[in-house]
């Protein structure tokens, strides 16, 4: 036959191929070397065969060839039970009596995987026959005699093997901090999963490089037993992810271990040098465009203090307009759980000072806490389409909670208020409660949050973006330097640091360094208590309030 009429035939049958595999094998792995031995005989059987006039039926009857072969080989060198062939499955074998020795054997049963264990357990410690367990588990009686053998093996060469603790068994890591980009679910954030010391270790032991389980139990010095249904969980819920050769990564991104001063040096004078540049270029431009608002009519600020408005609008400007985003699609970083958490995870390690003797001008704990921010929030709402809020909560503001009590019916119950659907009663006290305590609400019933009449979209088409000569000058240093510390990153996360990278290199740090800028030379006044109640929050509406 042709050969490229052959190889149109193995591209059309190869999946049923590897279909009647599946069902021959009893594992992925054999029906992986079962199926490459079935479509090597047919390829070569084709190539020498003149003409097949019923494909189909020649394919099943090569493969049925093939597996027949394979059979009888399995016979001849391992006993296996398949198609009725007996098993040497009763013979016993001594591993040793002293108490030591037992507690190794009850270790190496937990290193077989679950189903091999069970039968195992079944048959040795229960009691139960062969016909027994084949009728509890719906197994073949020829499959359970197979799995007693293989398990026998197995225990063999774990018991005269040494076993060796992994790092993470010895030295477990711990997280600094967990933080999330993105959408929660109901259970909350990554913390959630994460914040157990196992399941982090899980996820961190395949950071590197990725490894099966049997590889992840041995680097956490436990048995496959007590960690499969925590793999199985953490990879339903995203936070691990399965690769070839039933092999496991992960997309959550670790900070690295060890940390440089003069680098971190280099991003913040990056960082204060571009921050000068858009106090002195790029805020004016944000401000001139502000200026047709008019309070009262377009915009609600509490206490009537523009620039507490003005400084908001700067900080998105700067935050959303100077951004320098780069090409990358990351999609398959998004950690997607079953309870509806859409986010990038990142898990921040205690790390070491690679070069402590470094003469550093800052103050590095000063300025992590000067600088320090809950990523830009927005909130929606179903119930009143109109309704939209944009915040950071940094050390400008008073707000507590972060994102977890950034709750979109804090903005719904404002406006039931604004419009007069509700008022304060008995039914609505729980409602009142929560936005005083909040201090969205002051203690006469006056709302204290800065609202601007207009739709999010056409607010941020009102600010202008800086000069694109001078986005594209910040993009090019920041790439440099983001493609240098990639390579602190294990293959799979390099692209997303690079897109972190950058996405962050003119981003809240920028924003606030500029405001700081505003405020010390006395552009801005200082903010009172009432002020920060709302410093770099706006709700969105159709209406302001009265």
């Amino acid at each position: 036959m042709e050969k490229e009429k052959s190889d149109k035939l193995i591209v059309k049958f190869s999946s049923k191929v590897y279909g009647f595999a599946v069902k021959k094998s009893f594992s992925y792995d054999e029906a992986e070397d079962l199926s490459g031995e079935m479509l090597k005989e047919l390829y070569l059987s084709m190539l020498h065969a003149e003409d097949i006039v019923n494909p189909e039926g020649y394919v099943w009857r090569i493969c049925q060839h093939v597996y027949a072969k394979y059979v009888n080989q399995k016979k001849l060198q391992k006993g296996l039970s398949l198609d009725g062939i007996e098993l040497a499955y009763f013979e016993q074998y001594d591993f040793g009596e002293s108490e030591e020795e037992i507690k190794k054997l009850r270790k190496e049963i937990g290193f077989l995987t679950s189903s091999r264990r069970e039968i195992v357990y079944s048959f040795y410690y229960e009691g139960k026959s062969i016909v027994q367990i084949s009728k509890e588990l719906g197994l073949p009686a020829g499959t359970v005699k197979w799995h007693l053998n293989k398990a026998r093996n197995d225990l063999k060469e774990g018991f005269t093997m040494e076993r060796k603790i992994g790092s993470l068994g010895l030295s477990p890591v711990k997280a600094v901090g967990i933080t999330h980009n993105g959408c929660p679910g109901s259970k909350g954030g990554p913390e959630y999963y994460l914040g157990d010391k196992i399941n982090l270790n899980i996820v961190y032991s395949v950071y590197e490089n990725p490894k099966t389980m049997e590889e992840i139990a041995e680097d956490l010095g436990m048995t496959p037993v007590f960690l499969e249904d925590r793999i199985a969980m953490l990879l339903a819920n995203g936070f691990l992810v399965e690769t070839k050769g039933k092999r496991y990564t992960t997309y959550v991104k670790f900070t690295p271990k060890e940390f440089s001063l003069e680098a971190w040096v280099n991003g913040v004078r990056m960082q204060q040098k571009v921050a000068n540049i858009l106090a002195e270029n790029y805020v004016p431009q944000v401000r001139a465009a502000l200026a047709g608002l008019e309070i009262g009519k377009d915009i609600y600020i509490p206490g009537g203090n523009r620039e507490l408005f003005e400084a908001a609008a700067i900080f998105y400007a700067i935050y959303s307009k100077c951004s320098v985003h780069i090409d990358k699609d990351i999609s398959k970083h998004r950690i997607k759980t079953l309870d509806g958490a859409d986010y990038l995870v990142t898990v921040e390690l205690p790390c070491e000072i690679v070069d402590p003797d470094y003469k550093c001008e800052f103050d590095i704990s000063e300025l992590e806490r000067k600088y320090k921010a809950c990523g830009v929030m927005t909130r929606d709402s179903q119930k009143y389409p109109c309704l939209y809020s944009w915040s950071i909560d940094s050390r400008f503001d008073s707000r507590k909670g972060a994102w977890q009590s950034n709750l979109n019916s804090d903005y719904e119950s404002l406006y039931e208020i604004m419009t007069g659907s509700i008022t304060e009663s008995k039914a609505t006290s729980d409602k009142f409660k929560r936005l005083r305590d909040r201090g969205f609400l002051t203690k006469d019933g006056k709302i204290n949050i800065m609202i601007v009449k207009s739709s999010w979209d056409d607010f941020s088409k009102l600010i202008p973006g800086p000069d694109k000569s001078l986005l594209d000058e910040f993009a090019k240093f920041a790439l440099e330097q983001a493609m240098i510390q990639a390579k602190q990153y294990p293959s799979q996360i390099q692209d997303r640091f690079v897109y972190d990278f950058m996405d962050c290199a003119i981003g809240h740090n920028v924003a606030m360094m500029v405001l700081d800028e505003l405020y010390d030379n006395g552009t801005f006044r200082a903010l009172n208590e009432q002020e920060k109640v709302t410093a770099n929050l706006f709700m969105f509406a159709d209406k302001l309030p009265d």
